[in-house]
């Protein structure tokens, strides 16, 4: 008896194959549907209390899981720019604390909506989206509409980073038309603290991910918590320039008394980010401007042109306050932002206690000590609204006089000579100044508080276009008359710029096709590695059965020449690649038992390892 071995027809192969490699294809192609499906899922359909008139604004919110084993997620809120100049640009903002929501930033500062009550949105005339999209994230886990299980609240600023660049991953991958853009970081107060750290982080994960690093331009810092050796002693000496202490009276020598106490604190534990023995010359400070005439208000810690009650001193500020709570705490509005878990049901909150306390910070040093690293490979702005006590200008500014950065030491260009103080002046008014040198910008901003878009918000939008580096020749319109010493410069926005060119969206529609298509080759790349497998295994089976077959065919004219009369029971069966190859020999597949007529086919089930082998019996 011998053995013949029959390979099956190409059209059969590619049948086998294909059911073979149908799950990974499934697989393959599922992973390409999924990023769009779940950013769909994020879609902002219709927010309750949306102005009537005006331009539609596209907007995803919701949350990002970033510690799945202490239910710990970051909650987001995007805004689409409204125009695109020159590139993508997308600006990230966060509040501070430790603790803050940024739906401050999205509601009352920077955001394409104020509320006009609790009910009603009116458009904001001064939106930092006009041309940047603004991703607003409540950090970290646990503030504002993210959270956390209630003893995994984070205490040092590294973790706290490294949470925040796992969320970008994670968005980025939901959202890859953006990760091309020049990203900037902005936010005010603790921020201050938290930005340097995630850039830090994120030029850390550039550098071991060139391939798809993120393209960091650039840091705002507003009124920001750096540099607690400079800023707790500025506290007193802004409160005299003010008068609201008079100097050498009982109550600077008081205060006075308590910054010796708080100096011999840092002296003695060198290098953390706040000393709550320092805190005691802010309370008291606030405890003495009191009236004396019983209507117990204090100085706004926040804006020193107003008063507070006591003991609160600026914690009902700003005024908006009043009406975002409610909204924010509505039902619709939890449900259109896709808000879910436990804040849905307890609410938002603008500054969480528990977050606050126990980011504690004690094993993190003070970002001061960041900066002079990251401004040699990211420009960074600090600016600073003059009416703020908390994180007043004068602490910023002598930490900027004492810190060494790219090869000098503060705004000094050359020796005894410092970059000017040049005059900013906005629709005919003096906006402020600005100074320049070695990667850093520092802007004072007159006649604003703590939270400097909150009450100039088209000022704040020329500062942030002027630092962007905006250009908006190829969109059109007609920019605000903004000017440094006197001198326009090229335009940078502010004002009623028009979509008026079609280049701008053009460029736009192509970046979120290439982002589109990108995720369909990546996908693409996972099916052709799969069928290439598939080829080359397909291609040696055949290889080894053909072999196998030449030597089975040698085997049996070998046995049948040394029988009389010699010669085979069938024809060989046709090669795969012949055209006289008969394809419905696989349908007769059968054995032959000797002395009957009767046959047994394979079943279609039959163990593979048989590889479609017909025995025939002489």
């Amino acid at each position: 008896m011998v053995v013949k071995s029959m390979i099956p027809s190409p059209r059969r192969w590619a049948a086998l194959v294909s059911f073979c490699l149908a799950p990974a294809l499934a697989v393959a192609v599922n992973d390409a549907t999924t990023t769009k499906a779940a950013a769909a899922d994020y879609y902002v359909r219709d927010l309750p209390g949306l102005p009537t008139d005006g331009p539609d604004v596209k907007m995803h919110a919701g949350h990002i899981e970033v510690t799945p084993d202490t239910h710990g997620n970051l909650f987001f809120w995007h805004f689409e720019n409204q125009h695109i100049a020159d590139r993508q640009r997308t600006v990230i903002w966060i509040n501070g604390g430790p603790g803050c929501s940024s739906e401050d930033g999205s509601m009352m500062e920077i955001g394409p909506y104020r509320l006009k009550d609790q009910d009603h949105l009116v458009y904001n005339n001064g939106s930092w989206n006009e041309f940047a999209n603004l991703l607003f994230v409540d950090n970290p886990v646990g503030t504002g509409f993210s959270s956390v299980d209630t003893n995994n609240y984070i205490h040092e600023l590294k973790e706290m980073a490294d949470q925040f660049v796992k969320f970008l991953e994670k968005w980025f991958a939901l959202f890859p038309q953006y990760d091309r853009d020049d990203i900037y970081i902005a936010g005010e107060s603790y921020a201050g603290q938290h930005i340097p750290y995630i850039a830090r982080a994120i030029l850390d994960r550039n550098m071991k991910n060139p391939t798809t690093a993120w393209s960091l331009k650039g840091l705002l810092i507003g009124n920001g918590w750096i540099d607690p050796i400079e800023q707790y002693p500025a506290y007193i000496t802004y409160a005299i320039q003010k008068g609201l202490i008079k100097k050498d009276s009982d109550e600077h020598k008081q205060l006075q008394g308590d910054l010796r106490n708080c100096e011999r604190m840092m002296a003695s534990d060198i290098g953390h980010v706040d000393y709550g023995e320092c805190e005691a010359i802010l309370s008291n400070m606030l405890r003495l401007t009191k009236n004396g005439d019983g209507d117990n208000a204090c100085v706004n810690m926040y804006d020193v042109r107003l008063k507070d009650s006591y003991p609160s001193c600026g914690m009902n500020w700003p005024p908006d306050l009043v009406h975002l709570t409610p909204y924010l705490r509505k039902p619709e509005v939890t449900k259109a932002l896709h808000v879910d878990g436990i804040k849905k049901s307890v609410g938002w909150t603008e500054c969480n206690g528990a977050v606050g306390g126990a980011f504690n910070a004690r094993k993190s040093k003070p970002s001061v000590d960041l900066l002079p690293a990251l401004l040699k490979e990211v420009p960074i702005m600090l600016f600073s609204g003059a009416e703020d006590l908390i994180c007043n200008h004068i602490g910023t500014e002598n930490m900027i006089s004492k810190m060494e950065w790219n090869g000098g030491k503060g705004f000094e260009v050359t020796p005894g000579n410092w970059a000017p103080r040049r005059d900013w002046t906005f629709e005919d008014e003096a906006a402020g100044f600005w100074q320049e040198a070695r990667n850093l910008t520092y802007v004072l901003v007159y006649n604003s508080s703590h939270m400097v878009p909150f009450d100039l918000p088209r000022r704040s939008r020329d500062m942030l276009d002027r630092f962007m580096g905006v250009d908006i020749s190829r969109v059109g319109g007609d920019p605000a008359d903004s000017r440094i010493d006197g001198e326009k410069g090229p335009k940078t926005s502010v004002g009623d710029a028009k979509n008026s060119t079609k280049t701008a969206d053009e460029e736009h529609q192509k970046q979120l096709d290439e982002a589109k298509w990108a995720a369909y080759y990546k996908s693409g790349e996972i099916v052709l590695v799969i069928v290439v497998i598939g080829v080359i295994v397909w291609g040696y089976w055949i290889w080894r059965e053909r072999r196998r077959g030449a030597a089975y065919s040698a085997l049996a004219d070998h046995d049948l020449s040394s029988r009389p009369n010699g010669h085979r029971a069938k024809s060989q069966p046709g090669d795969l690649e012949s055209a006289a190859f008969d394809e419905s020999e696989l349908d007769d597949l059968h054995v032959t038992t000797p002395g009957t007529s009767n046959s047994a086919r394979f079943p279609a089930n039959h163990d593979s390892s048989e590889k479609f082998v017909t025995k025939y019996a002489e």
